[in-house]
């Protein structure tokens, strides 16, 4: 059975960082696109990064140059560094996984497989 677990959501203040991890289980991800998206309250899931099987990078506009993703093959696992954080980035943080092999990235819920269950990011003074 497949599994993504997200961690290392919290409480921040503006302009603080926290990093989010995905560790993935069931099945190896190397050669697959994972992505993490975001809903806030009462909005439609978005999507924040992604990166493809070859580490080929995106992001949405809106996170630009404030966040990083990465992945670490040989631990199966996917991060999100996020720093400069704004009361606009605070959603649950959710970790995709694309099932098909080679395949880049996108940037649509569709295009994703695999789901975690979410972390909650806070941004608060």
């Amino acid at each position: 059975q497949v599994q993504l677990v997200e961690s290392g959501g919290g409480l921040v203040q503006p302009g603080g960082s926290l990093r989010l991890s995905c560790a993935a289980s069931g099945r190896t991800f190397d050669k697959n696109a994972m992505g993490w998206f975001r809903q806030a309250p009462g909005k439609d899931r978005e999507f924040v990064a992604t990166i493809s099987w070859s580490g080929v990078t995106a992001y949405a506009v809106s996170v630009r140059d404030r966040f990083t993703i990465s992945r670490d093959k040989a631990k199966n696992t996917v991060y999100l560094q996020m720093n400069s954080l704004k009361p606009e980035d605070a959603a649950v943080y959710y970790c995709a996984a694309n099932s098909i092999s080679f395949r880049s990235g996108g940037q649509g819920p569709g295009e994703y497989d695999y789901w975690g269950h979410g972390t909650q990011v806070t941004v608060s003074s």
